[in-house]
């Protein structure tokens, strides 16, 4: 994908909204120096490019109920595209995995996982991870505690 072509008033609204994807199109204009209306197809163009890939709201998960998060880091034992591919469909049909990203090296993917508690995600481990087509091993690491969320990316002042 080519990098986007951003000007300051671009980067101040994509920082706006990143932090605050609620904010009205009024403050958000009023905090990138410029009126409504070009704020609103400023935003519109960010989204239509794909830039703004979408919005949606930050859940907590130990309010649900999902009082464990884990990361599992996955091996295949083929690496062929299509079997990658084949994983990859079959992970987005288990609600419980939360991230899936495939990684270069040592482990094929990694998936980030709510659970209710360590037995509910040693059921999902034992009935559909570890049970799943070409998956050679599985290595579990529960997270403790979150330190650091920032989703996005980091938006610069002015342009390098």
């Amino acid at each position: 994908m080519e990098r986007a072509k951003l000007d300051r008033i671009d980067r101040l609204i994509l920082r706006n909204l990143q932090e605050d994807g609620r904010m009205t199109n009024v403050e958000l204009a009023r905090r990138a120096s410029i009126s409504a209306p070009p704020c609103l197809r400023r935003v519109r163009t960010l989204e239509e490019s794909g830039v703004i890939a979408g919005y949606h709201a930050d859940i907590d998960p130990v309010s649900l109920g999902f009082g464990v998060m884990l990361f599992a880091q996955v091996g295949l034992s083929s690496q062929a595209e299509q079997d990658l591919k084949a994983f990859e469909e079959l992970v987005n049909t288990w609600p419980e995995v939360r991230e899936c990203y495939m990684l270069a090296g040592e482990t094929d993917f990694i998936l980030k996982i709510v659970a209710e508690d360590w037995e509910s995600y040693n059921r999902f481990l034992t009935t559909h991870l570890t049970t799943a087509p070409k998956v050679a091993h599985v290595k579990s690491a529960l997270a403790i505690r979150r330190s650091k969320f920032q989703p996005g990316a980091p938006i610069p002042a002015e342009e390098d």
